[in-house]
């Protein structure tokens, strides 16, 4: 795969995602949430300008009732923008009142037009999806520039994306990776992840593979999956940090327990080669297997099955066994509905290289 394509593919996962540590904070706000929320929404507005505002505290107990009859009166008394945005994140999400996309867009745009960069934000979201209307990216693009200007963490990220992606603006990886930069530092997993991506293949920034791990490293800590993957995969490869394989092996043996296929195939060569952790024939076959049916087919590793005895095949099939028919259950299940299955925040795992042997 070539850099370009590496970095083009990072793109395509535009999807106006929300900052884990949003979403963190999120989910402490709305301890009574009827639902998730979907993966587009922006995080809930920031409290207003007086610590003791009535709405924001029912918001955060989950009164949303209270929280809208009293986001309600602040907004027609104050003409708060916060409050209109507190509106437009009930509407949004049908929380004390119902679900009304269109009420909550023209109460985003209140607040926007006003300054406040959570409803610009959240207006650039609906249009980019089309919520509330029509998909304008053209117009979702200048939204996430407003927001982006004022130091929106995920307006910064996307819209470094479009700068990538190269449709709506033209393509300028320097750009991408100096918009991507405000929410790596703000400590966003995505940005940190995406940053390491610039700095591993050298586009828009210096190739520089020890700033490459560093990023890692902040992102696999902080959960994102990929980074996990392609962090344990540097430890144990010593690429731009110290090689450490029994750490390596921590943090894909945690990227294997959540689905990604490359991870557990990389996992299955730790447990045949004994590096990393004891070797062990029956682990070994077990995560190779949850990785071919994952999608992920390591042909040295169906070579060490072959060599091994049938009783240990048998063993390791039978630690599998469990894994594979929740991962075949899950995709019949997909299959089977009628509705479409909402698109991931976090990206598949890259085409990561395996270890070296």
């Amino acid at each position: 795969m070539t850099k370009c394509r590496s970095l083009i593919a990072l793109a395509a996962t535009l999807l106006l995602v929300i900052p884990a540590q949003a979403q963190q904070q999120q989910q402490q706000r709305k301890p009574a949430a009827p639902a998730a929320k979907p993966a587009a929404q922006a995080p809930a507005p920031a409290p207003a300008s007086d610590d003791g505002d009535a709405a924001y505290g029912a918001f955060q107990r989950g009164l949303y009732v209270t929280a809208f009859k009293e986001a309600t009166k602040r907004a027609e008394e104050k003409n708060d923008p916060k409050a209109m945005t507190l509106l437009g994140e009930l509407y949004a999400d049908g929380l004390g009142v119902p679900n009304d996309d269109k009420k909550a867009a023209e109460w985003y745009k209140l607040a926007s037009d006003r300054g406040d960069r959570e409803a610009t934000f959240a207006l650039a979201v609906f249009k980019m999806t089309g919520r509330a209307g029509p998909r304008d990216r053209e117009d979702a693009a200048r939204l996430l520039a407003a927001a982006a200007k004022q130091g929106h963490v995920a307006a910064n990220y996307n819209l470094g994306l479009l700068y990538l992606e190269g449709q709506l603006f033209p393509q300028d990886f320097k750009r991408a990776a100096e918009l991507i930069r405000v929410a790596a530092q703000a400590g966003n997993p995505e940005a940190q992840y995406a940053l390491a991506t610039f700095y591993k293949e050298g586009q828009g920034v210096p190739k520089d593979e020890r700033e490459a791990a560093r990023l890692l490293g902040a992102a696999a800590l902080a959960g994102n999956t990929d980074a996990e993957v392609e962090y344990g995969i540097a430890l144990f490869n010593g690429t731009g940090v110290a090689r450490n394989e029994a750490a390596a092996f921590n943090y894909l043996m945690r990227a294997s327990r959540k689905g990604s296929p490359i991870a557990q195939s990389r996992l299955a060569f730790m447990y045949a080669s004994g590096r990393g952790v004891k070797g062990d024939p029956v682990q070994a076959i077990r995560w190779h297997l949850i990785a071919l049916a994952g999608g992920s087919n390591d042909q040295s590793l169906e070579d060490y099955m072959r060599k091994q005895t049938p009783e240990t095949v048998a063993a390791g099939q039978q630690a599998a066994k469990s894994w594979i028919a929740l991962l075949t259950a899950q995709r019949e299940a997909s299959n089977r509905s009628l509705e479409p299955v909402p698109a991931p925040v976090s990206r598949p795992a890259p085409a990561a290289p395996p270890p070296q042997r």
